[in-house]
């Protein structure tokens, strides 16, 4: 890799398109291998009910491990990211993913999947800072919002394969060995980008040597914490991302108890709102580009989500209206996506983009984190529009905190 300070000052030359689309290319299909593994075990629930005799209760521990420990990684991996550079961690995390999967091939019980669990957490620890510390690094300034576009997009496409990928090879040729087949994937996916690593280099933070003590390099490495907007962009991801799990986690069985609607329609009507979502993220992307205040953008695609989930909770728009609209949702939070990861660029100081990146993105696995404890309540008791509605109140806070951000970076 190949390594230089931060304070260079050297002009970069123009960077031909060709390059640009390699390298978003290359990072969108980690991102995506990477939320493909965020259904690594939630997909194969009924199975493990079935098999293993487990209850919800525990199965949902699982993916509280996951976050936990893809949460506290994610904040630590930003300080190596910096400091050695993205590329070693997007290569051990791909690695870690597939050894998740050859994991989950031969579980034999409860104590496996939580080891499958922490490997697969630790695994998607890195993604966010490794992705968007090579993205700032190596995409030219005019194409940064397509690059964050097709970033998102990715990721939405990462949720929308996996559930195909397991139920057809699960049906052809067992769950065991499709989890050995999600392991060869991952390891086609590393080989891919070893052959392409020289799109993925990134500077290092070069420092001078402490002297008697390290205390004030420590203090250095960590003074982007006192930054007050470094916290109100974890306030955001951890608010937008809790409404994200509601739907992932309880929009089924709240299609169902509340309208009648099929498991397989309500499994499609969450297909749609990702695949909704990714079309938004697109369309974002040409937003994020030509608009000069990122936080506006965010807040008004939050507050229209907000406000379309709200009328997906009251129960007033029937079975197919529900699905139309909150399929419709994902498309209004996606277009925001892109405006989302540049007001966190303007926020991060020179010199630490892996180190905010990753305390941010840790919010978002706190969100995913908290809400499944939090709106199992509501769902325990049958509120189940209460808990679409609590879900867009939650959104609708986020938008106070994506202007908290834009007042805090505004020139």
């Amino acid at each position: 890799m190949t390594s230089a300070t931060l304070t260079s000052t050297s002009a970069a030359p123009a960077i031909p398109m060709k390059q640009d689309a390699t390298v978003i290319g290359l990072v969108g299909l980690a991102h995506a291998s990477s939320h493909f593994g965020h259904l690594l075990l939630p997909l194969l629930f009924p199975v493990f009910m079935k098999e293993f005799g487990l209850s919800y209760s525990q199965l949902g521990l699982l993916m509280t491990v996951f976050f936990v420990v893809s949460g506290v990684g994610q904040a630590c991996a930003g300080f190596v990211v910096d400091r050695f550079g993205a590329r070693p961690l997007m290569f051990a995390a791909l690695a870690t993913f597939a050894l998740s999967c050859v994991a989950a091939s031969l579980v034999t019980g409860y104590a496996g999947l939580f080891v499958v669990a922490a490997l697969a957490g630790l695994g998607n620890a890195t993604f966010h800072p490794v992705d968007f510390t090579i993205l700032n690094q190596r995409v030219s300034a005019p194409r940064l919002g397509y690059a964050f576009s097709a970033h998102g997009l990715t990721g939405n496409l990462g949720w929308a394969v996996a559930p195909v990928f397991f139920a057809g090879l699960g049906a052809l040729i067992g769950w065991r060995h499709a989890y050995l087949a999600a392991a060869v994937m991952y390891v086609a996916i590393l080989a891919l980008l070893v052959v392409q690593r020289e799109h993925l280099s990134t500077k290092v933070v070069v420092r001078p040597a402490p002297h008697s003590d390290d205390h004030a390099k420590k203090e250095h490495d960590l003074a982007f914490m006192k930054l007050p907007v470094v916290w109100w962009c974890f306030g955001f991801f951890l608010l937008s991302t809790m409404t994200l799990a509601v739907v992932q986690s309880y929009a089924v069985s709240i299609l169902k108890a509340m309208h009648g609607v099929s498991f397989e329609a309500a499994t499609l009507t969450i297909s749609s709102y990702m695949l909704c979502g990714a079309v938004g993220m697109f369309i974002g992307g040409f937003v994020a580009a030509k608009s000069q205040h990122s936080d506006r953008v965010v807040a008004w695609a939050m507050a229209a989500g907000a406000v379309l989930l709200a009328l997906c909770g009251t129960g007033w728009l029937g079975a197919t209206g529900t699905m139309v609209v909150l399929a419709i949702t994902g498309f209004a939070v996606g277009i925001g996506g892109p405006s989302r990861d540049m007001m966190i660029k303007k926020a991060t100081p020179k010199g630490a983009t892996g180190r905010v990146y990753g305390l941010v993105y840790s919010g978002l696995d706190t969100g995913f984190a908290i809400s499944p404890i939090v709106f199992g309540i509501f769902m325990d008791r049958g509120w189940y529009g209460a808990t679409l509605l609590g879900a867009a109140l939650v959104l609708l806070l986020s938008v106070g905190a994506a202007l908290g951000v834009g007042l805090r970076t505004a020139k």
